[in-house]
């Protein structure tokens, strides 16, 4: 069991409403059902008790080196080297009416649908300790998947990591019966607001059935879409000590060896938390 490292809050249960608090979660995924290598990573889930966002910490990270990047005129490669990550998508929540909108990109062009899951929860009689907290197991089916979800009532918020929620506490825990998703609270602290990841462009709002199609088509056949959309992949940017950015001449070898690529990268995210 992974040691749950708590940064106590002033009140938490009575104030939960009234503060911004960050739960920091480790996930770790399969994200490649040919390959047994698991992909860990931090995700952040910020809420003010009403609304909430969960996102990758490096989608954070890879926002404020954009930012620093933009102001100075100054384009490094390397620095977004180590900024990669597995949870391509922002969830926003809704915690009043247990709604969220999913947002994601596909190719060139980003979408976001609207969803109310129907978690069917089976609560269990089995409790565990995890760090400070009591929890109480729960059951659900979901996305082709059976989730395990431990919650805890010490923190009043039905909220939890992805899109899971609608438990008599924060969910501390999830996992997938097959092992292959994995979600643990690491660390809770209060922040001065919620933040919501930058995002450069407007949404293609779309239903989830229609979205998951795209993604679908994409992840089959991802130079064909990225055509479909307009004008193949782009060069990439010149990135310079301090002259600006512009698109750089590329060698027609160097970018089929790109495309192949970035094929590979794309064809071997085929174990989707979702599988229906």
């Amino acid at each position: 069991m992974k040691i749950l490292k708590i940064i106590s809050l002033l009140a938490m249960p009575l104030a939960m409403a009234q503060q911004s608090t960050r739960f920091v979660y480790q996930v770790t995924a399969t994200p490649d059902s040919t390959s047994a290598e698991k992909k860990t990573e931090l995700a952040y889930l910020d809420t003010d008790g009403k609304k909430s966002f969960f996102y990758a910490e490096n989608t954070l990270k890879r926002d404020s080196v954009m930012a620093r990047m933009r102001a100075t005129k100054t384009f490094d490669r390397s620095q977004m080297q180590n900024l990669r990550s597995n949870l391509l998508f922002t969830i926003e929540k809704d915690l009043t009416n247990q709604t969220l909108v999913y947002k994601s990109r596909i190719g060139r062009d980003q979408y976001s649908y609207n969803e109310t899951p129907a978690f069917a929860w089976k609560i269990l009689p089995e409790t565990m300790k995890i760090g400070d907290y009591n929890t109480q197991k729960a059951e659900t089916k979901y996305g082709g998947r059976t989730w395990y979800a431990w919650f805890t009532p010490q923190i009043p918020l039905q909220d939890g990591p992805y899109k899971f929620g609608g438990l008599p506490g924060l969910i501390v825990k999830a996992q997938d019966a097959k092992g292959d998703y994995s979600f643990d609270l690491m660390q809770t602290k209060k922040i001065a607001e919620i933040q919501q990841p930058q995002s450069r462009g407007q949404y293609i709002t779309i239903p989830k059935n229609k979205y998951t199609d795209l993604e679908k088509k994409f992840q089959k056949d991802p130079m064909s879409f990225f055509n479909a959309q307009g004008g193949g992949i782009a060069p990439p940017m010149r990135m310079s000590g301090g002259g600006g950015a512009g698109r750089s001449a590329i060698d027609p070898k160097q970018m089929q060896e790109m495309q192949k690529r970035m094929e590979a990268d794309i064809k071997s995210r085929n174990n989707p938390i979702e599988l229906k």
